[in-house]
């Protein structure tokens, strides 16, 4: 079996458990889930480990999961996992695609370099030159650079995060490889636009979690022995890159969370407030680091796909 049919084995089963139709079908549409999944080969295309950058002799690698008909540009989700920033791999998104694909989007998920390869701030690095990436290979795949989401979870969320509020100003683009066209002209700093970020109980605070109470051994490790790693962990962190004309902000985090402190979601959504952008904090009462319960991704879904909504990223379906 190729490692292409393997990636659309794995989705066709996972949309067996899928519910709804993908707004995209062309013809005449699926008429349940399970037609959905008897046509997923048919209407979904899979690219796994496109290299979207090299750093370091390391390969950077992304699943591209494409509506197979694409007649205009659609909307592009880029996916970022978690772990820590020191372990994870996109694999383990798979089934997190399948609401995107329902709704229409193209997905980017991005595998980044964790912190046995390269310590902080790589994997932010990484994920803005994966949007790059997007941005600058849209025409080849009619990506909707409009309509670009960044979403993941825990270090993934903190990762989301960075890449949509960053600018380049902030020095964290220059590794990113350009086009070929472009490689021997003049270096304008492009700007590569989020239309908005999906931020599931994502760290704000690196800072935080070096020292003191909030402390956590993932993060130290992730910033290592380096010299200012205050001032470094000062400039991956999301509560410090918040502008008046930052993408619109969902949060989504449980007010039980021990590896990310629920009071780094409120200060996001309180500096978000204070700048006048657009945001939403959904609380799971009772929730923890993820692994919430069937009603409460119920409501956790409902709010992503009307917080997609109100931005005008998909259409009312």
């Amino acid at each position: 079996m190729t490692r292409r049919t393997l990636f659309r084995f794995v989705l066709i089963a996972a949309l067996c458990g899928a519910v709804g139709l993908p707004a995209i079908a062309q013809g005449t549409p699926p008429s349940s889930a399970s037609e959905w999944t008897d046509l997923a080969s048919t209407l979904y295309d899979v690219m796994p480990n496109i290299v979207y950058g090299r750093q370091n002799n390391t390969d950077l690698k992304l699943d591209l999961y494409l509506p197979a008909q694409r007649t205009t540009p659609v909307p592009v989700v880029v996916m970022i996992h978690g772990g820590g920033w020191v372990v994870g791999h996109k694999e383990g998104m798979t089934l997190e695609v399948l609401p995107y694909l329902q709704m229409g989007f193209a997905v980017a998920n991005v595998e980044y370099r964790l912190g046995e390869t390269e310590l902080a701030p790589a994997a932010v690095e990484d994920c803005r030159c994966a949007l790059h990436w997007v941005v600058n290979n849209a025409a080849k795949y009619k990506f909707d650079v409009n309509r670009i989401v960044t979403t993941g979870g825990s270090a993934g969320g903190h990762l989301a995060l960075t890449t949509g509020l960053l600018t380049p100003e902030a020095g964290l683009d220059r590794g990113c490889t350009a086009p070929d066209n472009l490689r021997w002209e003049r270096a304008d700093l492009t700007r590569p636009k989020v239309a908005a970020i999906i931020n599931w109980y994502g760290i704000t605070d690196v800072e935080e979690l070096l020292s003191g109470p909030n402390a956590k051994n993932y993060a130290i490790e992730w910033l290592g022995s380096q010299p200012d790693r205050e001032k470094l962990a000062a400039l991956v962190s999301p509560i410090h890159m918040v502008r008046k004309d930052s993408p619109p902000v969902l949060t989504i985090h449980g007010d039980k969370d021990t590896l990310v402190p629920y009071t780094q979601a409120v200060r996001l959504h309180q500096e978000l407030d204070k700048a006048g952008v657009r945001n939403r904090l959904l609380t799971i009462p009772g929730g923890g680091h993820g692994g919430f319960n069937l009603e409460q991704m119920r409501n956790a879904m409902q709010a992503v796909r009307q917080f997609l909504r109100e931005n005008g990223i998909v259409a009312e379906q």
